[in-house]
């Protein structure tokens, strides 16, 4: 195996997964020389993702017709064409899941945007595809907004491995990191074991500078005093946040609380960098990889962003500059009068938006092929 940087960031501590799915590449061997020659350790999936695979291009033709033929409704369609592709997905990753003794070799699909603030029915599905994909490598997304907490915490309870997927706060973070030892020490507790439990708590990155730096922005078109501050704080917001969380997960497992569940076969509740692919042609487009190499740690990339670092990436282990530069980024917005827990507020409700939509989008495409089959 040639080396490159993506084969280095393992040797820092930090796993690579991958944040597309197509059953295009399932099928070339695109995903299989990922494995093999890129130490690809797994691979994420949302709404968005499968509207781009299933509604644009051929390679799910044959499918939908067979199953418009048996009759079946547009949202089983749907879920039946994603866990075709998340199973086949989970069987390429089942070595790696075994090699890493069950720390890496995930792949996660994640249940309707539409219940993200509704406990009760996210445990319904969340159940089922468990069920359904009967895989231990399989991981459940879930949206960490606080209505779905409690669902995130019964599961794990159950045993179902979990991707808290859209967290945009260190707050948040917090309330998850909880939820996941809340968990583990119930199952200790009814003498259930905790080896085998994997969780994983995603953490949005780039869509953090995107709401921030408008507002900087904002701030720079007075052109006054502030404009120079404000400039100056462009693309920060993000890899300060991502450093108090980082942070916070290593107080944590230092904690004695920590320390008994790891004792007794606890995984660590590993911090994943999502939304990775820079957005702001004016950045680096490995921005939120190089500043956040990080041990016991995920980052899960686009393939864009995966070639890009496999080309130009410089693995070296950042993470204590963001924590270190974090309070003044975070105290010089706050004299901006950018309230950041506004902004993460409303970065949850654009983030369950934006997976809505290909969602709709997407079964109307569905429902519109049967019409014309």
């Amino acid at each position: 195996m040639t080396s490159n940087p993506l084969l280095e960031l393992a040797s820092l501590g930090q796993s690579v997964w991958l944040d597309y799915i197509d059953r295009r590449i399932l099928s070339d061997g695109t995903l299989d020389g990922l494995i093999q020659n890129d130490r690809l350790a797994g691979l994420t999936s949302n709404p968005a993702i499968f509207e781009k695979a299933i509604s644009h291009g051929v390679a799910y033709s044959d499918a939908i017709a067979h199953l418009v033929r048996k009759g079946m409704r547009v949202g089983d369609l749907y879920q039946q064409l994603v866990v075709d592709d998340i199973g086949r997905a989970a069987d390429r990753f089942m070595p790696v899941y075994e090699s890493s003794g069950g720390r890496d070799g995930f792949v996660s699909i994640e249940v309707s945007p539409l219940l993200a603030r509704d406990a009760a029915a996210t445990l319904i599905e969340a159940r089922k595809l468990w069920s359904v994909l009967s895989r231990p490598n399989i991981m459940i997304k879930v949206p960490g907004t606080r209505e779905a907490i409690p669902a995130i915490g019964r599961l794990l309870r159950e045993g179902i491995n979990v991707n808290v997927t859209l967290l945009f706060s260190v707050g948040r973070y917090v309330e998850v990191l909880g939820a996941y030892m809340n968990a583990l020490e119930a199952r200790q507790s009814a003498g259930l074991p905790l080896a085998g439990i994997a969780s994983v708590a995603s953490f949005f990155l780039s869509r953090i500078d995107v709401k921030v730096d408008a507002a900087l922005d904002l701030w720079a078109s007075k052109g006054d005093i502030d404009a120079a501050a404000a400039h100056a704080l462009r693309g920060q917001a993000a890899i300060a946040s991502a450093g108090f969380a980082y942070r916070r997960f290593q107080q944590s497992i230092s904690e004695p609380r920590w320390r008994a569940l790891q004792a007794a076969g606890a995984m660590t509740q590993r911090l994943l960098w999502a939304s990775t692919g820079t957005k702001d042609p004016r950045y680096s487009d490995v921005k939120y990889v190089e500043a956040l190499v990080a041990a016991d740690t995920v980052n899960t990339l686009p393939l864009e962003t995966l070639a890009a670092y496999r080309d130009h990436g410089r693995p070296v282990a950042r993470i204590d500059e963001a924590m270190q530069s974090g309070s003044a980024v975070m105290h010089g917005l706050t004299q901006l009068g950018i309230d950041m827990h506004e902004i993460d507020n409303s970065l949850e409700q654009e983030g369950i938006e934006k997976f809505i939509k290909p969602y709709q989008s997407v079964l109307h495409a569905l429902q519109s092929f049967g019409a014309s089959a």
